[in-house]
Parts: structure tokens; C-alpha cells; sequence
């Protein structure tokens, strides 16, 4: 991963965050990215040059907003010119029966995770060289009481990846699919963020010879 450019959505904190670590620990090049949070942004930025990254850049990123993605992947190509690998991390929650989630609720959760995923995608995509690696979920693959709408995201996530992968075949793309991870979206219960991370890195470093489009189960991979 020497020198690689990683563009890691979602990173100033939780499985973002620890991605964006483990990839420096490669000595690689790290984009730390944001939406409202610079503060932890900047402590990921900072702590990514100490672990060994050759170079880190922070970028603002607002999944939801069109022009913000524009701005964002152009800022990246007229600083490092590519993006070899792009982890699509960025993603919200909402623990709620969907009979009570007003139109916003549901749109923030749609537009975030699969709309903006989707769109970052679509604008890095001619300057993608190795792998797109689109973060689902074990709720992408079983339906969850009170999180409707987020399976939704997720499982959509899944088919968008099966389905790019027939697109696009000269870069390799995945879902991984973590289960119940310590992050703000779970009150920080669960599995190790660091733990997703490193299935994270392994799979960007095709330890796992799977074909392009499969899914990566969390919990199936890690030791």
C-alpha cells in the first residue's frame, strides 16, 4: 500500500477513522474527509502522519450535497491525481420503527447512505486505479426490527456493488458487510471498529481472492 492514494469517506471517527490508520500503518497516502466534525478530522489527519502516512490531505465532505462531492474529488485529483482505492464509510442511523421517522429521517438515511454513496462513486470513478470498497452491513443481508430503513441502505449498497462490478472490469469492487460494531451508532457496543479496519486492509490487499462484486463478511473473516 506504499504511497496508494486512499480516500476514506467517513473519517473522523469510528470504522472510518480506524481505516484511515490501519492504511497509514502502509505508509500510505491518506484523504480524511468530514462532514461537520473538522476537529476530530484534524486528530485523524495528525494521527495518520504519525503512524507513517507518506502524505494526508483533509477534505469536506457533505455526502448529501452534490457540488460538495464535486469540490471534494477535485481537490483530491489536483492534489495526488488518483485514487486507488476508495472506501465508501460515510453512513448514518436511526433506531426508530419506521411508522415514526418523519420524511427527513428517512431521507437523511437514504440520501446518505446510498444516494451519496453512489453519487462519490460516480465522480472518483475515472480516477479510480485498483478498488472501490463500499461499506454495507450484516443489516444489508437480514431485515432488523426498528431500522427499516437503514437495511434498506444497506441492501441497496450490496446490489450496487454486484452490480458495478459487471460494469467496471478493470477496478475490483466489494460490500463489506461488518455485524454490530462499537461506534457513536451503536452507544459503542460491539465488535472492535479496528477489527472492521483490518478486514478493511486485507481486502485491499486482495488477501481474500474473492471475485470482484462479492461480499466480505465481517464476522465470517476475522481472527
Amino acid at each position: 500500500m506504499k504511497d496508494k492514494t486512499i480516500l476514506v469517506t467517513g473519517s473522523s471517527r469510528g470504522i472510518g477513522r480506524e481505516t484511515a490508520y490501519q492504511f497509514a500503518r502502509e505508509k500510505a497516502k491518506i484523504v480524511v474527509t468530514y462532514c461537520e466534525d473538522k476537529i476530530e478530522a484534524e486528530k485523524t489527519y495528525k494521527k495518520c502522519l504519525e503512524l507513517g502516512a507518506t502524505e494526508a490531505l483533509i477534505v469536506e465532505l457533505d455526502v448529501t450535497d452534490n457540488d460538495c462531492i464535486v469540490n471534494a474529488v477535485d481537490e483530491v485529483i489536483k492534489k495526488f491525481d488518483v485514487v486507488d482505492i476508495l472506501v465508501n464509510n460515510a453512513g448514518v442511523i436511526l433506531w426508530t420503527p419506521l411508522k415514526n421517522q418523519s420524511f427527513q429521517e428517512i431521507e437523511n438515511q437514504t440520501r446518505t447512505n446510498l444516494e451519496g454513496l453512489i453519487k462519490v462513486t460516480k465522480v472518483c470513478l475515472p480516477h479510480v486505479k485498483d478498488q472501490i470498497i463500499n461499506i454495507a452491513s450484516i443489516a444489508g443481508k437480514t431485515g432488523f426490527v426498528d431500522l427499516t430503513v437503514y437495511c434498506a441502505t444497506k441492501f441497496g449498497i450490496r446490489g450496487f456493488t454486484q452490480a458495478l462490478a459487471k460494469e467496471e472490469q478493470t477496478v475490483k469492487v466489494y460490500s463489506i458487510n461488518p455485524d454490530r460494531t462499537a461506534t457513536r451508532m451503536t452507544s459503542f457496543k460491539g465488535r472492535s471498529p479496528e477489527d472492521v479496519a483490518k478486514v478493511i486492509l486485507n481486502t485491499a490487499k486482495g488477501l481474500y481472492r474473492l471475485p470482484s462484486g462479492s461480499d466480505i463478511d465481517v464476522w465470517e473473516v476475522i481472527t
